[in-house]
């Protein structure tokens, strides 16, 4: 580790590249995988399908590598401009490579226009994460960040199981539930508290304007998704049978699913 690291951080953007084709190589391994008969009558769905397993294996390994780097190095917590591992470099490398591999499968499988918010995310994760790899800045916050993709494994599981057409079962319900709480707990918490230390600190961070802004614009994508989640899980009869199936072809169909 200790000479793999000074290698990463020489070449930040080789070693992103690097990170986004093994994300690529996974994806290729899970299409081995059977896929629900459901998902297969429809084109999207199957994409949506590989897509999704790609990201909750993301979501798995960086939200736990996450939340073990401020477990084992509390200051990760508190100094979150200056501050870093090893372990938690390496793990902005990784999540930056996903992030990159994830945005191509978008735009080169042409869902870009029916996922264009996802490509929004992506974009101001991309850059701030490619500032922090490059700059050595802000590593602490990237990690940080990180914690929402707690909450990212049950919400691409309730994704997949909307594709599988299993929303009545028990498993659909106790996911709901826990999705509710990891997203309360690890998104809307960890969106608050960067949002907080960007603002109490803005008259001494490096470029706090650009990653305030940044992460304002997130908080509206967040705040909308969490609105939706609720109608769609706890406040709203069952509508159609597309939305039930998780279908939907037009361009909101990500964030309403």
């Amino acid at each position: 580790m200790d000479a793999l690291i000074p290698m990463l951080k020489s070449y930040p953007g080789a070693t992103v590249l690097v990170f986004a084709l093994l994300f690529r190589v996974i994806h290729r391994l899970l299409q081995r995988i059977p896929v629900p008969k459901l998902v297969k009558q429809n084109e999207h769905s199957t994409w949506k399908w590989k897509n999704l397993s790609v990201s909750i294996v993301h979501s798995l390994l960086t939200g736990t590598w996450a939340l073990t780097c401020v477990l084992v190095w509390p200051e990760t917590l508190r100094n979150l401009h200056s501050y870093h591992t090893p372990l938690s470099y390496l793990l902005v490398c990784v999540s930056t490579g996903y992030f990159v591999n994830d945005a191509a499968d978008i735009i080169l499988t042409g869902n870009g226009r029916g996922s264009w918010e996802f490509l929004i995310h992506h974009v101001l994760v991309i850059s701030s994460f490619t500032y922090t790899l490059y700059t050595q800045l802000y590593v602490a916050g990237a990690v940080v960040a990180l914690f929402v993709e707690v909450n990212s494994v049950t919400l691409h599981l309730r994704l997949l199981l909307k594709l599988a057409g299993a929303q009545s079962s028990s498993l659909y319900y106790y996911n709901k539930l826990a999705n509710l709480f990891t997203f309360v707990t690890f998104r809307l918490s960890t969106q608050f508290y960067l949002t907080w230390y960007l603002v109490t600190n803005y008259s001494w961070l490096d470029n706090a304007t650009y990653f305030l802004i940044a992460m304002i614009v997130m908080n509206v994508m967040i705040l909308i998704y969490f609105y939706r989640l609720l109608r769609a899980d706890f406040f709203s009869s069952r509508k159609s049978s597309v939305v039930q199936n998780g279908t939907h072809n037009n361009s909101r169909k990500f964030l309403t699913d």
